[in-house]
């Protein structure tokens, strides 16, 4: 395992930058700023009939640019509030190459303004398709070599390789077992989904009763078998839970369940939760988890307290990122928690 585990870099930015703040890079069109776009397409643009009228459309090459263009923005206006960010891989698959193309370099990106990258793919599957989301998300790929005329294979890390990756475990051990065995091998983390923040159908899946309780419940009781022995120097453990800041009456029992797993708390800002039911799933020294907010933050420019001209978008994200920063520490403040 490596000297720095995934949950011991956490730890050392939550001290060093005084922050649970995560921030989620979830770009979509309707938050891109018009210069941007207007820019985007006077270089990759191209033009197309219409019924009838020629019209000039964004090409995905397009788009992969715009969407790097923004977020190396809104990466270097957080990185003074945040440590760690999470891109959303379905804004960049949905178009093709060049959308993966700008999920890549953001990755690369982040990592050199000295952030913390979680991948959120949700990945699940079994066997030899398990293995490879996970050599690829949080390890390393193989490559054929030749030396002196002979064909050999060596392993090298990923070029989308994170530091943490949230996974679906509902297939089974074997869609799980090639995540834990790479946080293990490298200090990556993993964040098992087990109580999300929204869709409000999900509480038939998530809460069904089984002969244990809740589904969520059980699914925290194997999180806390497949988290053994991926402790860091700090004892925290690299294989988490999703826990969303809307849930907070769970929260004591899902820390109670898995107090050394780390939890990735989305839910916070746009989507309704506030800061103090965020924190409840902290644990007292401070750590166990790390708090995200992606359109409060990204979109910040569009509307609310720190809405203004879209050529601002960069710095209306870092005064919603230095907001959220500083209501989630006062929140650990009154839950007696803010002991870093």
């Amino acid at each position: 395992m490596a000297e720095l585990t995934f949950t011991d870099k956490m730890i050392e930015a939550i001290k060093a930058k005084r922050s649970i703040l995560n921030v989620g890079l979830d770009p979509q069109m309707k938050f891109m700023p018009p210069h941007l776009i207007k820019w985007a397409m006077n270089t990759w643009g191209t033009t197309k009939k219409r019924n009838g009228k020629e019209v000039q459309i964004l090409t995905n090459e397009g788009v992969g640019r715009l969407y790097w263009r923004f977020n190396q923005e809104i990466i270097r206006a957080i990185e003074p509030f945040a440590i760690s960010v999470k891109p959303q891989i379905a804004f960049y698959e949905a178009y093709g190459y060049w959308g993966f193309w700008a999920f890549e370099e953001t990755i690369k990106y982040a990592e050199g303004k000295g952030l913390l990258r979680i991948t959120d793919a949700k990945r699940g599957d079994g066997g030899d398709t398990a293995q490879a989301y996970a050599d690829g998300h949080l390890g390393e790929v193989s490559f054929p070599i030749l030396r002196d005329g002979t064909l050999e294979f060596e392993s090298t890390p990923s070029s989308i390789k994170a530091d943490a990756l949230t996974i679906h475990a509902w297939i089974g051990d074997s869609c799980v077992s090639p995540f834990v065995a790479a946080a293990k091998k490298y200090g990556t983390g993993i964040f098992v989904v087990a109580k999300t923040s929204f869709n409000p159908d999900s509480k038939v899946e998530q809460t069904a009763t089984l002969t244990g309780g809740p589904m969520w419940r059980t699914l925290a009781a194997m999180v806390e078998e497949w988290g053994r022995d991926t402790e860091g120097k700090y004892g925290y453990r690299n294989v988490g839970v999703v826990m969303g800041a809307t849930k907070p009456d769970d929260a004591p029992e899902m820390k109670a369940i898995l107090p050394k797993a780390w939890k990735l708390i989305p839910g916070y800002g746009a989507q309704g939760g506030g800061a103090d039911g965020a924190v409840v799933v902290i644990n007292d020294d401070g750590f166990g988890g790390v708090v995200n907010s992606s359109r409060a933050v990204i979109a910040a420019w569009l509307k609310g307290q720190f809405q203004c001209e879209p050529e601002k978008f960069a710095k209306a994200a870092a005064l919603a990122a230095e907001f959220s920063r500083d209501d989630l520490n006062a929140a650990l403040k009154r839950a007696g928690k803010m002991n870093w």
